[in-house]
């Protein structure tokens, strides 16, 4: 397993498993395949609700031996609900509690979106709705400053909660005016990326800054499908160039992205719930992209983004919410 160096020299290991939409079932049972097969990134979130079977997972791993705490990488996510300084720190002991750990490797900012809070005792995860049960349901927003939020994060570090904080679904403005008053830089940034959306100059602007990049959904439409937030002929799978890069390694066309990933020099946490794929998803270290396939995997970039509250929200949420230009 190849990894990626943070700024204090810290490694993250440059393949996890995404556990966005996982069955809660199946969740413990699939933590455990994962370790088996050589996974030692776990992505988690509160709002995927299976926090605390992924802990269960955890736990279960640790006394069957098949690995240390130290050997695994788990990242946990703080919702939008929970950015208020005051519940910062709850809102990480929750996910902690819930995962069986002393500390977490990396804690997110989940999105650059405050919602008004919702006691845990009220509702957990809290999701999107702040009343799903109101006449007309929607978000309800209630404003703090992301270096508010940023400070109390911050803290978590000093107090030994978690190792290292990050951002996910920022760009590089908000990153730019975050870093003009942040004590302890952001270690990780996790955003949407695959072949139809690179984003490319972001990528090339945390590099600049010293800031790991993480891609979610990195195959892209196969994420959303379920969701119909994708059709399936939006497949990268089913591009010319990637079907000849595949015949090339003798690979499949979901190694060949998701090598693209790696290759380019960004973390990936790819999404499975058949045993077979966790070993597919994680043989990318014995292959090699020619410059000439990377080139052309970039190039069928769309800035087609998928996950986009400001597309998503309206629609499920009945509230127009968008966080990118």
């Amino acid at each position: 397993m190849d990894s990626l160096t943070l700024q204090n020299g810290d490694k993250l290991p440059q393949v996890g498993y995404g556990f966005w939409k996982v069955d809660p079932d199946r969740t413990a049972g699939l933590v455990q395949e994962a370790v088996k097969r050589g996974y030692r990134h776990l992505d988690c979130a509160c709002d995927y609700g299976n926090e605390e079977q992924v802990g269960q997972g955890i736990q279960a791993t640790l006394q069957a031996g098949d690995c240390s705490r130290e050997d695994l990488w788990v990242t946990s996510k703080l919702w939008n609900t929970y950015h208020a300084p005051e519940h910062v720190e709850a809102a990480c002991r929750k996910s902690l509690s819930d995962l069986q750990l002393d500390y977490l490797d990396l804690y997110l900012i989940h999105f650059p979106i405050s919602q008004k809070f919702v006691p845990f005792e009220e509702r957990y995860p809290p999701g999107w709705f702040h009343d799903p049960d109101a006449a007309n349901p929607g978000m309800e927003l209630n404003p703090v400053p992301i270096a508010e939020t940023w400070k109390t994060m911050e803290k978590l570090v000093d107090e030994g909660l978690v190792k290292h904080i990050g951002i996910s679904n920022f760009g590089t403005s908000l990153i730019r005016d975050l870093l003009s008053t942040a004590r302890i830089r952001p270690s990780v940034l996790q955003v949407e990326l695959h072949p139809y959306l690179t984003q490319e100059k972001l990528v090339k602007y945390c590099e600049m800054e010293g800031i790991a990049v993480t891609g979610f959904s990195p195959l892209g439409a196969l994420s959303y499908l379920s969701l119909d937030m994708a059709d399936r002929e939006e497949s990268v799978l089913e591009q010319s160039v990637v079907k000849a890069a595949a015949e090339r390694t003798g690979k499949s066309p979901a190694q060949v992205v998701l090598r693209w990933g790696v290759q380019r020099g960004t973390a990936v946490i790819p999404k499975t719930e058949k045993p077979e794929r966790l070993t597919e998803n994680l043989s990318l270290f014995d292959f090699e992209l020619t410059e000439q396939e990377m080139q052309a995997i970039s190039g069928l970039n769309r800035n087609r983004r998928f996950n986009d509250p400001g597309d998503f929200c309206a629609s499920a949420f009945n509230t127009f919410c968008p966080i990118y230009e």
